[in-house]
């Protein structure tokens, strides 16, 4: 039986943005970052989650299990899910009793014991790499860009399968010399398997509205696909 209790914001039965191949997404309640670009602003409060237990989460995860093939699982998003480290660490060695594949989608704004417990049972870190400059990563998300880095550090000590994730958002961080110390990062840290550029939206405008709070960003234009897919063609050879 399950002795520990998660807060959960929403699942998504089968997704396909979050890993590889077809995924069971968990979205936990709670963040601790404030980052202006966020789509998900009602996730920020602790206490506004649905009382969840690991062993409820299990059973309807083996539902879809026919589905994940090889490559698909679960993926553990948010919010920030390293603010429910104990409950995720319950939640993965039970699913990997099952074989299922396991993803963390993290800032990888928390790097200790219960942390590294955690990474051992996962298969692969979706990391959210915010920006390439420090002042700019603190401004924007009121988290220290080393943060960051020393969990991709940690990432690299232990060989941890790993996708860098960047929001690219136009006049922030999209310049020549940031996009360039993005994919330098997949040079320097071999357990970098692949760079996943998301361009920046704003279809979160509703939320704020309903939420009584401004979006942060509502004056800065979306990004372009086309800029992304010629990014990516520009440093297919990084990727490669």
């Amino acid at each position: 039986m399950s002795s520990i209790v998660g807060q959960v914001h929403s699942i998504q039965s089968l997704g396909t943005v979050d890993g590889p191949g077809l995924r069971f997404v968990v979205f936990l309640q709670g963040c601790n970052l404030r980052c202006k670009c966020c789509h998900n602003p009602d996730t920020w409060d602790f206490s506004g989650g649905e009382d969840t237990s690991a062993d409820e989460l299990v059973n309807k995860v083996l539902r879809y299990k026919s589905y994940y093939g090889a490559e698909g699982g679960v993926t553990v998003s948010g919010g920030e899910p390293l603010m429910q480290t104990e409950f995720l660490i319950e939640l993965f060695k039970k699913l990997k009793n099952y074989d299922i594949h396991t993803a963390l989608d993290t800032s990888g704004c928390v790097l200790n014991d219960d942390v590294k417990e955690l990474l051992n049972h996962t298969d692969i870190v979706l990391l959210d790499f915010k920006y390439t400059n420090p002042e700019d990563y603190l401004k924007y998300t009121k988290m220290e860009m080393g943060t960051a880095q020393d969990f991709l550090d940690y990432l690299q000590q232990i060989n941890k399968r790993t996708w860098l994730r960047f929001v690219v958002i136009p006049g922030l961080n999209d310049s020549e010399e940031s996009i360039e110390k993005l994919f330098d990062l997949k040079k320097r840290y071999s357990c970098v398997e692949k760079i996943e550029l998301l361009p920046f939206r704003k279809l979160c405008l509703e939320k704020y509205d309903e939420m009584g709070i401004e979006f942060p960003l509502k004056d800065i234009p979306e990004a372009k696909q086309s800029f992304v897919d010629e990014t990516y063609k520009k440093y297919e050879k990084a990727l490669s």
